[in-house]
């Protein structure tokens, strides 16, 4: 079986470490963790593993937040992998910091990446694990804010809850959306 894991961010080192970029953090660690290096390919930074007899694709987007789609649908084509085998890392406003969701489909919730992604696929069929980066924000300081880098106050927690994403992308692989749900949303 085949899966492709997308994390979702934009390139550029002012970016890096930001809210918005916490779907390449997870892959980043997560390529740690498994001794992988990624490499520049078409439109995005790429690696695989295998994992329980399972190949996981793990793609970065370099085609910027808004054309994530793009990156998504080359190499869902090219890998040959059926949209219930793929998962989108991304942050979320909605949830509070700290809160991971996995979900198998839904709308983009006004996420730009997501937007783009749901328009390439045609569908929102795909699986999305949210990580919760909280509504902490003035008024129309919403780009401002996932543009800028996690607090003071919630650095600390960082490290654990891409952990927990490891383990939710691990379990998705595994044992699926809904099994995963079941174990994982609090």
């Amino acid at each position: 079986m085949n899966y492709l894991i997308v994390g979702l961010g934009n390139i550029g080192p002012e970016y890096a470490d930001t809210r918005h970029n916490i779907g390449f953090m997870i892959l980043d660690e997560l390529a740690k963790q498994e001794g992988l290096k990624f490499y520049s390919e078409r439109l995005a930074y790429y690696t695989d593993f295998k994992y329980k007899a399972r190949t996981l694709y793990l793609i970065k987007p370099t085609t910027y937040m808004n054309l994530s789609g793009k990156a998504l649908g080359h190499w869902m084509k090219t890998l040959k992998i059926p949209v219930e085998n793929i998962l989108v890392l991304v942050d979320d406003i909605a949830l509070p910091f700290g809160t991971l969701r996995l979900k198998p489909k839904g709308s983009a919730a006004g996420h730009n990446g997501l937007k783009h992604i749901e328009a390439t696929l045609g569908n929102n069929e795909y699986a999305r694990l949210r990580f919760g980066v909280s509504d902490d924000f003035p008024k129309g300081q919403q780009v401002n804010y996932v543009l800028d880098g996690f607090s003071k106050d919630e650095l600390p927690a960082l490290p654990a809850l891409i952990d927990r994403s490891i383990e939710m992308i691990k379990s998705f692989v595994t044992i699926g959306a809904e099994l995963t749900m079941t174990r994982f949303n609090k």
